[in-house]
């Protein structure tokens, strides 16, 4: 997709700088690429500390049987 933008000639030549692009088309791409992936990994690390991910307890996991990766249901 095409798109006009005005962007700071300093902060473009470090974005070039950092990518290591030596076109700004493809320096913007990939700068923009590694937000949406250090946003997503932000939103993940959030969820994780808020615990929306149900992982068995340490001592759970070591009473497991290592040939089922599946944890056995236990009572809450």
């Amino acid at each position: 997709m095409r798109i006009s933008v005005d962007v700071d000639e300093a902060i473009l030549a470090e974005v070039m700088a950092l990518t290591g692009e030596s076109q700004k088309s493809p320096a913007l791409a990939k700068a923009l690429v590694e937000f949406v992936h250090r946003r997503r990994a932000q939103e993940f690390g959030r969820l994780i500390r808020e615990g929306a991910f149900d992982y068995p307890s340490p001592s759970l996991v070591a009473e497991m049987d290592p040939t089922n990766p599946v944890p056995p249901l236990t009572a809450d």
